[in-house]
C-alpha cells in the first residue's frame, strides 16, 4: 500500500491519533489518502465499524467506498445506504444520509416516524406561506428558503434574523411558519438531517455518547465546503478524542451562496486544538502548462491562510491556448469546429471534452455549435432523475402505502391523475379532518361521512384509498416493491395518463422511461437484498428523495457543457473555459456588494471576488491535457455592440505561459463540412441522442 503513495500523503495515511487536516490540492489524490488512511486504521486494529467517512456527493461516497473496499480484500457492494458492506461494516455516506440514520435509529428521542421533504416540497410549503401572507407575487420562494436554510444551518431563531431588506423581513415571517408546518407534518428537510442531529446531541449528552461510542474515528471530504451545522456536527460527534480527519481544499472554495463557510477550513487548528497539518502538492491530473497557469492565478488570493504550489512529474503538453474572439458567436463556432477536429482527426473520445462557464444562460450558443457539427453533447446540471415529477409522484405512491400518515405524499398524490378532489375539495377534506381531529388520509377514508364533499371527489377519494389499500397489502403480503408499485401504476392507468398529459409522444416515451427507471432501480434493490417486503424500504426512499442519481442514466460518449460549479470534481483530457470576461467570470453580481444576494444561487452570490477567483482555478484545474481559455471581444448587449474587458484573472496569466489565438469572423462552413456534419447530425438523432 505505500508504494502507491508520496511521502506527504504518506504521512497522512499513517497520522495516528488526535485532529488532521489535510489541504489537499487539485488533482493530488485527496481519494487516495482517505480510502488507504482508512484500511491503514482497519490494519491497526480498529474495527471498520468505529468508522465514519462523509461526504458531500453520492458519487464521492460510492467511489470512496468501493475503493476502500477492494483495499481490504473485498466484501459484498451494496449502495443504498450508510453501512453498505456487512462484513466490512463501513459507514460512507454523505453528511445527509448520515443524519438520515442517526434521526432515524434515535426516532423516540426526535418524536417518532417522520417524513422527508425533498427542495419540491419545501418550495411549495414556502409558496403555500406567502401565499397565506398575501406576497407570492412579491417575493421568489427560492429566495427566501435560501434565507431559512441559512438561518437554520447557521442555529439562529427566527427572532434573530436579520432585516436588512424585504427578503430579510418576509423571511423573518415565514421562518416560524414553516417550522411549525414541520412539525405539523412530522418532516424534516435536508437542513434538518444535520441541524436536528447537533441539536439533538448537543441537548441529550446520552444520546450523543452512544455515537461517540461507535464512532472512533471520523473523516471528512472537501471540508472547505462544510457550513457551520456540519461543523458543529463534526465537532460533537469527535468528542475529546477528536478523531478527526478533514480532507480539503481552501483554494476551491466556491459555494458560500449555499452557505458554505471557508473558515471552517483555515480555522480548523482553533476549532480542533492541537491539529497536525499536512499539504499535498503533487498533482497527478494536469500537464505542466496548466498547472503553470493555476498556480500563477490562485498566487493572486488575497485570503489565502495556507500557500500551496502544485506541481507535476507529468512534463511537456500542449501550450494553454488564449482565445480571443470577436463576438460569442465566433467563439461558439471556433469551440464546436475545434471539437470536431479533435473527434475526428485526433481521435479523441467525446466523453474526454468538456465546455466550461460561468453562468447556465452561456450554453445556449455553445450547444447550437455543437448541434450544428453534429457532435453528442449533455448539458450537466438539469434536473435531477429524482427531482422529475413523474418520478416523485409513483415514489409518493409508494411511501404512502408505507405510512398513510404521510402527509406530504398524500397531497402530491391526491389528484395525481386526475381524480376529481380539486383544491377545492382538497381544502374542504382538510377543514373536515383538522374539525374532528383526522389526519387527511382519515378524511380520505372516512369520506362519506363527510357532508360537503361534492360527489366525484368522494368518488374520487373513495378510489384513491383502494388503490393504497391494495397496495399495503401487496407490501404486507411481500410482495416486491416493484411489483407492488407497477400493479399501482397499472391500477392509476399512469401511462395512459402520460400518454394525454405530455405535450408530445415523445415526452410522453420519455417520461414512462422515467417510471421505468424507478421501477428497475427497486428491482435491482430487490436482487441485492434478496426478496421483497417492507424492511429497509422506507430508509431507502429517504434516500431516493435525498437526489441520489439513477444508475440508469449513463451519459455514454458524449462533450460536457457544464457551469463551473457543476464541474466540481470531475475531469477530462479537454477543457474549453468559455466568457473569461468581466462581467463573466467574475461575474457581474459580484462585482457589486449591493446587488448580491446569496440566496439567489451561484450568480447572485455574495461579492466575493476572491471565490470567483477559486471558482476560475477549479475550471482550469478540470484538465488534464489541454486547456482553451476563450473570451470574446464585444457582445450585443440590449441591441448594441458592447466592447468587452477581459477577466482579471486572464490578466493574472503572465504572457509566457499561454499562445494567443485571434478568431476574427465564424468560419463559415465548407460544402464538405456541411455534407459531413448532415450526416452526423442524422446519426445522432437516429441514436436518440442530443
Amino acid at each position: 500500500m505505500k508504494s502507491a503513495l508520496n511521502r506527504a500523503q504518506r504521512d497522512a495515511v499513517e497520522h495516528t491519533e488526535g485532529p488532521l487536516l489535510v489541504l489537499a490540492g487539485a488533482g493530488s489524490g485527496k481519494t487516495r489518502v482517505i480510502t488507504h488512511r482508512i484500511a491503514r486504521l482497519v490494519e491497526r486494529g480498529v474495527p471498520a465499524q468505529a468508522i465514519v467517512a462523509l461526504t458531500f456527493t453520492n458519487r464521492a461516497a460510492t467511489e470512496m467506498r468501493e475503493r476502500t473496499t477492494a483495499l481490504l480484500g473485498g466484501g459484498r457492494r451494496r449502495t443504498d445506504g450508510p453501512a453498505p458492506d456487512r462484513r466490512l461494516a463501513l459507514t460512507v455516506c454523505t453528511f445527509h444520509a448520515f443524519g438520515l440514520e442517526v434521526l432515524g435509529r434515535e426516532r423516540a428521542a426526535v418524536g417518532g416516524r417522520f417524513t422527508i421533504f425533498d427542495q419540491g416540497d419545501q418550495i411549495a410549503l414556502v409558496k403555500q406561506l406567502l401565499r397565506a401572507a398575501g406576497a407570492e407575487r412579491a417575493y421568489d420562494a427560492q429566495a427566501v428558503l435560501a434565507r431559512i436554510s441559512n438561518a437554520k444551518n447557521a442555529f439562529l431563531d427566527p427572532a434573530d434574523l436579520p432585516e436588512k431588506d424585504s427578503y430579510d423581513e418576509i423571511a423573518k415571517h415565514v421562518y416560524p411558519r414553516y417550522r411549525e408546518a414541520l412539525r405539523r407534518y412530522r418532516a424534516f428537510d435536508f437542513d434538518d438531517l444535520v441541524c436536528e442531529v447537533a441539536v439533538l446531541w448537543r441537548d441529550r449528552p446520552d444520546v450523543l455518547a452512544r455515537w461517540q461510542d461507535r464512532f472512533l474515528h471520523v473523516l471528512v471530504d472537501e471540508y472547505q465546503d462544510t457550513n457551520r451545522a456540519q461543523l458543529e456536527l463534526l465537532r460533537l460527534l469527535g468528542g475529546t478524542r477528536k478523531n478527526v480527519c478533514s480532507v480539503g481544499d481552501d483554494d476551491q472554495a466556491i459555494y458560500s451562496w449555499r452557505g458554505a463557510d471557508v473558515r471552517n477550513i483555515l480555522d480548523f487548528e482553533r476549532h480542533f486544538a492541537g491539529a497536525r497539518v499536512i499539504k499535498l502538492e503533487q498533482n497527478y491530473r494536469s500537464r505542466a502548462p496548466i498547472l503553470a497557469v493555476a498556480n500563477a492565478v490562485i498566487a493572486k488570493r488575497a485570503d489565502a491562510r495556507w500557500r500551496k504550489v502544485l506541481f507535476t512529474e507529468r512534463a511537456g503538453g500542449d501550450a494553454v491556448c488564449v482565445l480571443v474572439a470577436t463576438t460569442p458567436e465566433a467563439e461558439a463556432a471556433w469551440v464546436g469546429r475545434e471539437i470536431r477536429k479533435m473527434l475526428r482527426e485526433e481521435g479523441r473520445r467525446a466523453c474526454d471534452v468538456a465546455v466550461l462557464y460561468r453562468s447556465n444562460a452561456q450554453s445556449r450558443l455553445l450547444e447550437a455549435a455543437l448541434r450544428e457539427q453534429g457532435i453528442a453533447h449533455r448539458v450537466v446540471g438539469g434536473t435531477q432523475f429524482f427531482e422529475r415529477k413523474e418520478v416523485k409522484d409513483v415514489l409518493a405512491y409508494l411511501k404512502l402505502a408505507l405510512n398513510p400518515a404521510d402527509e406530504i405524499s398524500l397531497r402530491r398524490v391526491v389528484n395525481t391523475p386526475a381524480r376529481g378532489i380539486g383544491e377545492t375539495s382538497l381544502d374542504r377534506l382538510v377543514a373536515s379532518a383538522f374539525g374532528r381531529g383526522w389526519s387527511l388520509w382519515q378524511a380520505i377514508e372516512r369520506v362519506d361521512a363527510l357532508d360537503d364533499v361534492p360527489s366525484v371527489a368522494r368518488d374520487g377519494c373513495r378510489s384513491l384509498a383502494q388503490v393504497v389499500a391494495e397496495a399495503r397489502r401487496g407490501l404486507g403480503a411481500q410482495r416486491p416493491p416493484s411489483e407492488v408499485l407497477r400493479a399501482m401504476c397499472e391500477r392509476i392507468s399512469l401511462k395512459a395518463d402520460l400518454d394525454a398529459t405530455a405535450p408530445s409522444s415523445d415526452a410522453a416515451a420519455r417520461k414512462w422511461a422515467n417510471v421505468e427507471g424507478v421501477l428497475a432501480t427497486l428491482a435491482r434493490r430487490e436482487a441485492r437484498e434478496g426478496g421483497g417486503g417492507t424492511d429497509g424500504l422506507a430508509a431507502f426512499l429517504h434516500t431516493l428523495t435525498m437526489g441520489i442519481e439513477a444508475d440508469t442514466e449513463d451519459p455514454g460518449d458524449t462533450v460536457t457543457l457544464s457551469t463551473l460549479h457543476g464541474s466540481k470534481g470531475l475531469e477530462f483530457d479537454v477543457v474549453f473555459l468559455v466568457g473569461c470576461e468581466e462581467g463573466y467570470l467574475p461575474h457581474a453580481r459580484t462585482l457589486d456588494a449591493r446587488a448580491s444576494d446569496p440566496s439567489a444561487g451561484p450568480e447572485g452570490a455574495a461579492g466575493d471576488i476572491e471565490e470567483e477567483r477559486r471558482l476560475f482555478y477549479v475550471g482550469v484545474t478540470r484538465a488534464r491535457e489541454r486547456l482553451v481559455l476563450a473570451r470574446a471581444r464585444s457582445r450585443v448587449l440590449r441591441g448594441r455592440a458592447v466592447p468587452r474587458t477581459p477577466s482579471r484573472f486572464l490578466l493574472d496569466v503572465p504572457a509566457e505561459l499561454y499562445e494567443e489565438l485571434q478568431v476574427t469572423d465564424d468560419a463559415p462552413t465548407t460544402t464538405e463540412e456541411a455534407t459531413a456534419n448532415a450526416e452526423a447530425i442524422l446519426a445522432m438523432l437516429a441514436g436518440g441522442k442530443r
